[in-house]
C-alpha cells in the first residue's frame, strides 16, 4: 500500500516511515511527486482542523490517498501557546533552523520567570487520512507530556525537541534516539492509533 505524507519536513517523514514501512506501507513524500502542489492554507484553530484541511487538499490535488498531520507545543503557563502557531511562534527566520532557533528563544524568554514546577507542556499531533474523493478514512491524536527546560539540550529531532524534558526518560526529546522517541512520542502515538484504519 502507498500513502502520501503531506510534508516536506524530512524529520517527520523519517518518523512516520520508521513506524509504517515495517508493516508494509510505503510512505511517499511531497518531494517525490512530479507535480507542484499549492499548499493548502492552514487557517483552522485546532491541530485536528489543520490536519484535515491538509489531508483533503493534497489528496484532491494529487489524486492519492493522503496522510497529513498538524502538530505543535502547548504550554500550560502560556494558556496553551504557542499551539497551532508553534512553527511560526516568533515570526522570523527564513530557514527551518532559523525559525526553530527563534521560536525556542522566544519560548524561553516568555517562561523566564516561571518556576520549573509550573512549566508543564506537551507536544500534540493530530493526523488525518483522506482519499481523493473527499472521504475521510480516519483521524487520530497523540500527546507527549513533559516540562520545558531552562535551556536547550540535545541535537536529535527538530522544533522544540531540545526544550521538552520527559521525566520518565530523564532526558529531553532531542536527547532521545529515534526508536525511544517513536515508542512514546505524540506523532508515534497518533500514527499507531490511526493504523487501525489500514487494518480495516
Amino acid at each position: 500500500m502507498q500513502i502520501l505524507l503531506a510534508t516536506s519536513n524530512q524529520h517527520k517523514l523519517t518518523e512516520v516511515r520508521e513506524i509504517l514501512e515495517p508493516i508494509g506501507i510505503e510512505v511517499m513524500s511531497l518531494d517525490s511527486l512530479d507535480i507542484k502542489v499549492v499548499e493548502p492554507v492552514e487557517d483552522a484553530d485546532t491541530f485536528a482542523g489543520n490536519a484535515k484541511l491538509k489531508a483533503l487538499g493534497y489528496a484532491v490535488a494529487t489524486d492519492l490517498r493522503c496522510m497529513a498531520d498538524d502538530s505543535g507545543l502547548e504550554v500550560d503557563a502560556l494558556e496553551g501557546q504557542p499551539g497551532v502557531y508553534s512553527a511560526r511562534f516568533a515570526g522570523i527566520g527564513t530557514t527551518r533552523e532559523e525559525r526553530d532557533k527563534a521560536n525556542n528563544a522566544l519560548l524561553l524568554q516568555k517562561l523566564q520567570s516561571i518556576p520549573e514546577n509550573k512549566r508543564a507542556a506537551r507536544f500534540v499531533c493530530a493526523i488525518c487520512i483522506a482519499d481523493p474523493d473527499g472521504t475521510i478514512i480516519g483521524e487520530s491524536t497523540g500527546t507527549f507530556d513533559g516540562i520545558i527546560t531552562s535551556e536547550p539540550r540535545g541535537t536529535n529531532g527538530f522544533g522544540y525537541d531540545p526544550l521538552l524534558y520527559i521525566p520518565e526518560a530523564q532526558k529531553t526529546s532531542a536527547e532521545m534516539t529515534s526508536q525511544e522517541k517513536n515508542s512514546c512520542s505524540h506523532r508515534g502515538e497518533a500514527v499507531r492509533n490511526i493504523m487501525t484504519c489500514f487494518e480495516e
